[in-house]
């Protein structure tokens, strides 16, 4: 009876969970009326993987300084940044050969990757046209808003 006097839906939680297991989301919120409810997998998984992240990573940057100092020149002004939190693709299916390799020419307005979010799959159009020289993502990849994906120069 506890659950009717607060008005909480716990299908309604149950499927916001299931919505940020699908889309790889940390956080979502919805407001129905008076009813606000946040789900987040931040309080725990984030501190528990903070902590071995900085170990792993030290040995990749401290191995490739020089290159990931010019990589990281170059992707502030020539990057395409991601418009959307989401999971990237590099081809339209597993089996299907990527949108863009690295030295290739693009057109503007054509497709570079994919995102998927919610459940729907978002092209993602070169802003210019040039010569993609770096793909900063992996197929299959969680990617976060504003997060660079490829540099077009």
């Amino acid at each position: 009876m506890s659950i009717k006097k607060t008005g909480v839906d716990q299908q309604l939680i149950r499927d916001l969970a299931g919505i940020l297991n699908d889309t790889n989301l940390t956080e979502i919120e919805v407001e129905l009326g008076d009813l606000k409810v946040r789900v987040s997998r931040q309080s725990q998984a984030v501190h528990a993987v903070a902590a071995p992240l900085p170990a792993i990573a030290a040995a990749p940057v401290a191995a490739a300084a020089q290159p990931a100092v010019a990589a990281a020149a170059d992707p502030s002004k020539n990057a395409v940044p991601s418009p959307m939190v989401g999971t990237a693709y590099l081809a339209p299916s597993p089996d299907a050969k990527a949108f863009i390799e690295v030295g290739q020419k693009v057109k503007e307005g054509q497709t570079l990757l994919i995102i998927e979010a919610m459940k729907t799959m978002n092209q993602i159009p070169s802003p210019r046209a040039g010569t993609v020289t770096a793909i900063l993502i992996e197929d299959a990849q969680p990617v976060e808003y504003g997060m660079p994906l490829v540099v077009i120069e």
